[in-house]
C-alpha cells in the first residue's frame, strides 16, 4: 500500500517530478516529462507496479527526520538506529536536461544495514521491461532496462541483483562511507548516456535553487511558507516551455474510495494566470514573461478552439482514458490519464487570463504585435458566447448553467479591456466593451444576487452558495467590505464552512456536478476566505484560519488539493499548485496588516507595489 499523501516529498528537475515517501520509497515518477507515462506507479497500485525503495533493513526500528537542503528540492533524510546513523540525499539534477534521479547514502556514525528494492515498470506499471546487467568501458557494472521507446540505466555502488521480477539487495554503510546510485532515463534508440559527476551535479542543483530563491526578499510571519510555495510553483513549471502543471500526479482521490480522481499533469490557463500574478508580485519577472509566451503559443489560432487547459508544450489532445490494470490509491477508482474537462466551456477562463495580463501591463510589460491582438480575439470569443451557459470553475460534469463566478470573470475581462484602451492607449472598440461590461454588471446583480438572502449565489436564480464567490471582490466587481460581499460571506459561513473554519467548494449533495457526493474542504478556497477576512478588518479570524491552514502543510511545506479534517490527512493531487498560489495571496493580504491595530483600515493588496519588469 502507498503511503499517506502527506508522507511524500517532491523532487523536481523542472521537466518532471518524483514523489518519495518517508519510508524511503520513490512511488511515483514519470520520465522524461510530468505528463509522460510513469515508470514508478506504486502510488496508484502496489510495489509490483514500480518503485525504488532505499531504507534501513530494520526500518521499523529506525527513526527518520527529513528536510530540504536550504531553499532547494534536494531532500535529506536522517536515519538513526541503535547501531548507527546515516543520511540519504535524494535529488534530480537541474540544468543539464538529463532525466535522472540520484540517491546518496552517507554513514554518519556506527553502521546501518540498508536494503534496496527497485522495480522498473514503464507504461504506468503495465510493461515488464527487458533487463540486463552490462559491463561498461571502465569495467564497472550497470543495469539497463528497455521497453519500447523507454530505456533506463542504473549505475553506482552496491547495485542490487535480480530476484524474480525485481532487483533487490542489502549493504552496510559505516561512518565515513558513501554509497551512490543514479537512475537515468533515455530514449531506447539512443546509446546509453555516460555517467555524471554526482558531486558536481549536486552542487549545481543546490546552486540553482538557492539563486532562484534569493530573489525573494519578503519578511513577515509566513515568509518561509511563501518562499516554499513559490519554489513549488517553479518546480512545477517546465524549464523549456514555461507551462505549469496543476500537480505532478494523477488520480489521488478527493474522496477516499470514491470516483473523484483526475489527472492534473496539464496546464490550466487559470492556474497559469494566477501563477503569473504571484511571480510578478514577488519579483519573478522572467517567469511571468515566459508564461505569457507559453500562453500566446498555446491559444494561438481560431478563438473558437480555445481550451481551458493544454499540455506542457501547448498540446490540445488530452483525451481521458482509464487505466484498468491499476487498483487505485487505497482502492479509489477509476485511475485516469488525460482529462475529459479539456473540451468543456468554462466562461471564466478568458477573464482570468486578461486580469493576469493587465497585471503584466501595470508592471511595465509591453504588448506586442501578437499579445494584444490575441487578447482582442479572446474578447471577441466571449462576446460571441455572451449568453452561453458553461461548466463553471469546478468543471461540473452535470448540466450547463449560468454560474455567477463565470459571469463575474467575463465582466472582469471587459473591465480590463476598457482600461487597456483608456489608461494604456491600446486600440479597441472601447465604447462597445464598456456597454457589455455594464450589461454584465446589471445582469449579475439581477440574477446572481439574491436580495432576500442577501448573498451572491452559485448560479443564476439559485439559492445555494459557492466558494468561488470569494473571487468577486478580488477582481473589483464589488469591494471586499460591500454589503453584498459581507452578506455572501455570512451565507458561506453558514452553508459551507465547517467546524474547523475550512470551506467546501460547494455542496456536492445537490448533484449539480454530475458525480456522487463527497469531498473535503478545498484548501485554495479556505485561503481565499483568509484574504476576505484580512480585507474587512477581521484580522483575528484571518490569522486564526491562516494558522490552521499552514499547519496542514506537511513536514517539508507541501500542500495537497484538499484536507480531510476528520481523519487528519491530505486528499487530492499533490503537491497542488492552486493551493500554494492561494497561500501566497493570503499571506500577501495579511502581510501589510501585521503591525496595524485592530482599529486600522485593512490594506488592499491590489495597491501593493509590483516588481517593475525590464523591457
Amino acid at each position: 500500500m502507498a503511503s499517506r499523501i502527506e508522507d511524500y516529498a517532491l523532487l523536481s528537475d523542472l521537466h518532471t517530478g518524483a514523489l518519495i515517501g518517508r519510508d524511503g520509497s520513490i512511488d511515483w515518477l514519470c520520465f522524461p516529462r510530468f505528463d509522460s507515462p510513469a515508470v514508478f506507479t506504486a502510488l496508484l497500485g502496489t510495489a509490483d507496479h514500480g518503485r525504488w525503495l532505499m531504507a534501513p533493513t530494520h526500518a521499523e526500528a529506525a527513526v527518520s527526520h527529513r528536510s530540504y537542503r536550504g531553499s532547494s528540492f534536494v531532500l535529506e533524510t536522517l536515519w538513526e538506529t541503535p547501531e548507527g546513523s546515516a543520511r540519504i540525499t535524494d535529488f534530480m539534477p537541474v540544468g543539464d536536461r538529463r532525466a535522472s534521479i540520484v540517491r546518496r547514502i552517507e554513514g554518519l556514525g556506527g553502521s546501518i544495514e540498508f536494503g534496496q528494492v527497485i522495480t522498473v515498470r514503464p507504461g504506468y506499471g503495465k510493461v515488464l521491461p527487458w533487463v540486463r546487467r552490462v559491463t561498461e568501458t571502465d569495467g564497472t557494472e550497470a543495469i539497463v532496462a528497455v521497453a519500447g521507446p523507454d530505456a533506463l540505466v542504473l549505475r553506482g555502488d552496491k547495485l542490487p541483483h535480480a530476484v524474480g521480477r525485481q532487483h533487490s539487495g542489502s549493504f552496510t554503510v559505516r561512518a565515513g562511507e558513501r554509497v551512490e546510485q543514479e537512475l537515468t532515463w533515455y530514449p531506447s534508440h539512443r546509446p546509453v548516456p555516460t555517467a555524471i559527476d554526482i558531486e558536481l551535479a549536486l552542487e549545481q542543483t543546490c546552486a540553482y535553487w538557492e539563486a532562484w530563491a534569493a530573489r525573494y526578499n519578503q519578511d513577515g510571519k509566513y515568509a518561509d511558507l511563501v518562499e516554499r510555495s513559490l519554489l513549488v510553483l517553479r518546480a512545477l513549471t517546465h524549464e523549456d516551455t514555461g507551462g505549469i502543471v496543476a500537480a505532478p500526479t494523477t488520480s489521488l482521490p478527493e474522496d477516499f474510495g470514491g470516483a473523484r480522481n483526475w489527472d492534473y499533469r496539464f496546464c490550466w490557463l487559470r492556474d497559469a494566470a494566477l501563477t503569473l500574478e504571484a511571480m510578478l508580485t514577488h519579483g519573478y519577472a522572467d517567469e511571468a514573461l515566459k508564461w505569457r509566451d507559453w500562453l500566446l503559443r498555446a491559444v494561438a489560432g481560431d478563438p473558437e478552439d480555445l481550451q481551458i487547459m493544454y499540455g506542457l508544450s501547448g498540446e490540445r489532445d488530452l483525451a481521458e482514458a482509464e487505466l484498468t490494470h491499476l487498483p487505485g490509491y487505497e482502492g479509489a477508482l477509476p485511475v485516469r490519464i488525460g482529462n475529459g474537462a479539456v473540451g468543456q466551456y468554462q466562461a471564466d477562463v478568458v477573464g482570468e487570463v486578461l486580469v493576469a495580463l493587465e497585471k503584466l501591463r501595470l508592471a511595465g510589460g509591453h504588448e506586442d504585435h501578437f499579445s494584444w491582438p490575441l487578447q482582442q480575439a479572446m474578447l471577441g470569443f466571449i462576446e460571441k458566447h455572451l449568453a452561453a451557459k458553461d461548466h463553471g470553475i469546478w468543471e461540473m460534469r452535470g448540466d450547463l448553467l449560468h454560474f455567477t463566478h463565470s459571469r463575474v470573470m467575463m465582466w472582469a475581462a471587459f473591465d480590463c479591456a476598457v482600461r487597456a484602451v483608456r489608461n494604456h492607449g491600446l486600440a479597441g472598440p472601447v465604447e462597445r466593451w464598456e456597454e457589455i461590461r455594464e450589461q454584465l454588471h446589471a445582469e449579475i446583480m439581477e440574477h446572481g444576487f439574491n436580495k432576500e438572502l442577501n448573498t451572491f449565489t452559485q448560479t443564476y436564480g439559485g439559492t445555494a452558495t459557492d466558494a468561488s464567490l470569494l473571487v468577486i471582490p478580488q477582481v473589483g466587481f464589488v469591494p471586499y467590505g460591500s454589503p453584498e460581499m459581507l452578506g455572501t460571506v455570512a451565507a458561506l459561513e453558514k452553508e459551507l464552512v465547517d467546524e474547523h473554519g475550512l470551506i467546501l467548494r460547494y455542496q456536492t449533495a445537490t448533484g449539480l456536478d454530475g458525480l456522487a457526493p463527497g469531498e473535503h474542504p478545498f484548501l485554495a478556497c479556505s485561503f481565499w476566505l483568509v484574504e476576505q477576512y484580512a480585507h474587512t478588518g477581521r484580522r483575528a479570524d484571518a490569522f486564526a484560519l491562516m494558522d490552521t491552514l499552514v499547519g496542514l502543510a506537511n513536514d517539508v511545506g507541501l500542500l495537497s488539493e484538499e484536507y480531510d479534517m476528520v481523519q487528519g490527512r491530505m486528499a487530492g493531487n499533490f503537491p497542488q499548485a492552486f493551493s500554494h498560489l492561494a497561500l501566497v495571496r493570503a499571506a500577501d493580504a495579511l502581510h501589510g496588516t501585521e503591525n496595524l491595530s485592530l482599529s486600522d483600515e485593512p490594506i488592499d493588496t491590489n495597491t501593493m507595489p509590483i516588481a517593475i519588469l525590464q523591457s
